[in-house]
């Protein structure tokens, strides 16, 4: 945890009290002491600090913080995801570590190689994604929520959805092994993004990779290695982000 998130809701009189897993990192992670000024920051707000005015150690534990705020404004991620939905256990994991490198939306979409069971995991049916998604930010010291949409019918999703949003990107790219018929370029500008799609474990079948170019992305492979979807989702955000 390298800043410590928390909600508007939960400062009263500049004065913020924790009594979760954040009290418990601050206390036996950090070893916070009175009088210390940690990083901060509002969830989808701005950042500042937090002053460490109180501690209880023991059960049960709670740290209380002065807040003190700055008026920076999140700056929205130049990379969208379109995620072809993976094993649960890989989605969390993804969904962390992309956020943490900055990920503004995140589009989870169905594909022919998708495992229809994959739909009915309680991360999406009981909405528990949320704590990976704040796992992420407070690794990647950030505060914008990173949004998210889960889509079950490709088709739609390229016809109507994707129609919609695809003229705010400057760059439109689908990974997939084999052929390259891209080179990532610098952006253009700091407000240039940049929407990325990868397949599932097994890859886009050749339907879903006509209809992507159909809409206008363009292929691009590192190698013919086939990569592990969270492997992947990692190095094609770092090679986008290097060369911005």
């Amino acid at each position: 945890m390298n800043i410590i998130l928390i909600n508007a809701d939960e400062v009263r009189n500049d004065l913020v009290v924790l009594t979760d897993y954040r009290a418990d990192h601050l206390v036996k992670i950090l070893r916070a002491q009175p009088g210390q000024t940690l990083l901060l920051g509002i969830i989808n707000g701005s950042t500042g600090s937090g002053t460490v005015l109180d501690i209880q150690r023991k059960h049960p534990r709670s740290v209380t913080l002065r807040v003190q705020l700055s008026h920076k404004i999140p700056v929205q991620p130049q990379i969208d995801l379109i995620l072809a939905l993976p094993r649960p256990i890989m989605l969390k994991r993804i969904l962390r570590d992309a956020t943490a490198l900055g990920v503004g939306s995140f589009f989870i979409v169905n594909a022919r190689r998708v495992e229809k069971s994959f739909w009915d995991s309680s991360l999406i049916t009981m909405a528990e994604y949320q704590e990976h998604l704040i796992t992420g930010l407070e690794q990647g010291v950030d505060t914008k929520l990173p949004n998210i949409s889960f889509h079950k019918g490709f088709k739609p999703f390229v016809e109507n959805n994707l129609e919609q949003i695809k003229s705010e990107y400057s760059q439109l790219i689908v990974a997939h092994p084999g052929k390259t018929t891209y080179q990532i370029t610098p952006a253009e500008s700091a407000q240039s993004r940049t929407l990325l799609a990868i397949g599932p474990e097994g890859g886009w079948i050749d339907y879903e990779i006509s209809r992507f170019a159909e809409a206008g992305f363009r292929q691009y492979s590192f190698s013919k290695r086939i990569l592990r979807v969270d492997t992947a989702v990692i190095a094609f955000m770092s090679a986008i982000m290097s060369a911005s």
